[in-house]
């Protein structure tokens, strides 16, 4: 495992910003194991919605997690607004960094992570392959 912090600035997509991370350092595998920060909009989809709902103002990120490959990122956060209420989901794009998002990203350089179809699920889910690099 090689960590990889990451410090996203204001405007920045978090979704885009991780998946496009990975990209950049040539890696096929990684997982996000914290990040705190701000937000202004947040795009989260609830347990058994179809669609994501939107979150406007002042969102404080209290925990964020999830795997990010080639196929894409599968992150789960919860964020507080300015009253203190808490929210949490699936991060779709379109959660906009406020202030500072601090994010840990840790790659696994000897892993392959692909979203494959599901017929148990429905869904894309996480198929792990893996690859000691140098063999």
């Amino acid at each position: 495992m090689q960590a990889h912090p990451l410090r996203l600035s204001p405007g920045d997509d978090l979704r885009v910003t991780l998946e496009a991370a990975l990209h950049t350092l040539e890696e096929h595998a990684a997982f996000v194991i914290q990040g705190i920060g701000s937000l202004n909009v947040a795009h989260l989809r609830y347990a058994g919605a179809d669609d994501p709902s939107e979150l406007r103002g002042d969102l404080e990120i209290l925990t964020l997690a999830g795997s990010v490959s080639p196929d894409g990122a599968h992150l789960h956060m919860s964020v507080a607004d300015a009253s203190g209420r808490v929210y949490g989901g699936h991060v779709t794009r379109g959660c906009i960094v406020r202030t500072t998002a601090e994010i840990l990203l840790v790659l696994l350089p000897d892993h392959t992570f692909a979203r494959e179809p599901d017929a148990g699920t429905g869904y894309p889910e996480l198929v792990i392959h893996t690859e000691p690099r140098g063999a």
